[in-house]
């Protein structure tokens, strides 16, 4: 849970909320065919369920002054990898600020597969 305060009370946003705004931005990036599961929970979910949740590869680490997301993804063959992770990084980096107001401070970005 991030927790800040405003000059209008505290604002509580869970990791779950941001997962998802990020997912749903990361996953319409061009070149990105999917995300893969980051940790044992998101993998036996993955198993389980049938289908793609959005949430899927993502990692927020940290509170409202130091925030870091981790991203786990797989591109499409024969697309440059850099200038993706650098279109991603802009977009939850933007996305995020325009959402809650919070500056994402780190923006890692990890290819785990590559698909025709």
């Amino acid at each position: 849970m991030i927790s800040y305060e405003t000059r209008l009370g505290k604002i509580n946003l869970s990791e779950a909320y941001l997962s998802k705004l990020i997912g749903n931005e990361v996953v319409s990036c061009f070149g990105v065919v999917g995300m893969v599961p980051s940790n044992s929970k998101q993998k036996i979910f993955s198993k389980l369920s049938k289908e793609e949740q959005v949430d899927t590869g993502i990692r927020v680490i940290g509170d409202s002054d130091n925030l870091s997301v981790e991203l786990h993804i797989i591109v499409t063959y024969g697309m440059n990898i850099s200038a993706i992770a650098q279109s991603i990084t802009e977009k939850v980096k933007y996305v995020v600020k325009e959402a809650t107001g919070i500056e994402v401070q780190k923006v890692t970005v990890k290819v785990d597969g590559i698909k025709e």
